[in-house]
């Protein structure tokens, strides 16, 4: 009988404890390891395989996937752990303090990364003739190295110390100073979002003064090639302007001309970019004028399209992070 009765406790206490389990926990921590690994290995091996995308600008981007990959191999899975345990943190406290360093850290790293693309479009626009966008200068390495010193610094007191509190309960795995939470929370959020956002402010309103100014030094460009020619053709034609009422129109290069149609369309707007409308008689062929757009791209400065894009859609993505890190705080 007595046998009975203990083989029924352990088979009771075998399912208790397989019940403690946290299995959904487990699936869906397992996937997002997955999802984020996978995509910001996408993110490194595009850049270091694609020569078009090795510029400033992608080289903060890998920075910021780098310390996600690291937050995902190094940091997730132990936290996947305890959640599958119940909460319940079963394994040494060093390797706890480790835990919460990494998380500070790479977090940390995060935000600040965010915040240096940010400069980086800051100082694209606002001095953009001293900008390289080919080649990683002084500048761009010291922004580089300073988000990361900068996020091992928040995350050193754990290293030396501030987590061991007494009475501390080995079962949970979490950061026992609130000074400190507080602490890091303002060097990782509080200040690097209005930093950033404010950054953003400036890269707008540096990118809708340089359309307006592109656009009338375009113009002036077409005006003062239009004088040009109806100045050689009334010099060197006297007898058929005579003939001729009001000034001779005489057609612009093919290429001042795309230029200028696609000035107008901008003018229009980016949803109605689907193809550029050239006068007829300047699709087929091309002449080999220099114009003011071939001359304006020898600039180390220009800022074509794509990179428009990106800056109207970064923000929004980087809005998007802060809210979630907001939500987690």
């Amino acid at each position: 009988m007595s046998d009975i009765s203990t083989d029924f406790d352990n088979d009771t206490l075998s399912t208790a404890s397989v019940a403690d389990y946290n299995f959904p926990a487990l699936i869906f921590g397992i996937l997002l390891i997955v999802i984020i690994t996978g995509g910001n290995v996408l993110v490194c091996l595009s850049v270091y395989l694609e020569k078009a995308l090795k510029t400033t600008t992608n080289y903060f981007i890998v920075s910021l996937a780098f310390s996600d990959l690291l937050l995902a191999v190094l940091v997730l899975p132990l936290f996947v752990y305890a959640e599958f345990q119940g909460g319940v943190w079963s394994l040494n406290m060093l390797i706890c303090d480790g835990l919460m360093t990494m998380d500070v850290m790479l977090c940390t790293a995060s935000i600040f990364n965010l915040c240096a693309i940010s400069v980086d479009r800051f100082i694209a626009v606002s001095i953009p003739l001293n900008y390289n966008r080919k080649r990683v200068d002084h500048r761009q390495i010291i922004l580089l190295s300073a988000t990361w010193l900068l996020a091992l610094a928040v995350a050193s007191p754990v290293i030396f110390g501030i987590n061991n509190v007494p009475d501390r309960d080995t079962s949970e795995c979490k950061l026992e100073d609130n000074n400190y939470v507080i602490y890091s929370s303002v060097c990782s959020f509080f200040i690097p979002c209005p930093i950033m956002v404010l950054l953003y402010f400036g890269v707008f309103r540096g990118l809708r003064h340089w359309e307006v100014t592109r656009k009338v030094k375009l113009r002036s460009s077409i005006e003062a090639c239009r004088k040009l020619q109806h100045a050689a053709v009334s010099t060197a034609l006297p007898s058929l302007t005579g003939t001729i009422p009001g000034p001779l129109p005489m057609p612009l290069p093919r290429i001042i001309e795309r230029d200028l149609a696609q000035s107008r369309l901008d003018d229009m707007g980016d949803y109605m970019q689907q193809e550029i409308p050239y006068p007829r008689q300047y699709r087929e062929n091309s002449v080999p004028t220099l114009s003011f757009s071939q001359l304006h791209r020898k600039k180390r400065a220009k800022i074509n399209s794509r990179e428009r894009k990106a800056m109207k859609v970064l923000p929004v993505v980087v809005a998007q992070v802060l809210e979630v890190h907001a939500c987690s705080l």
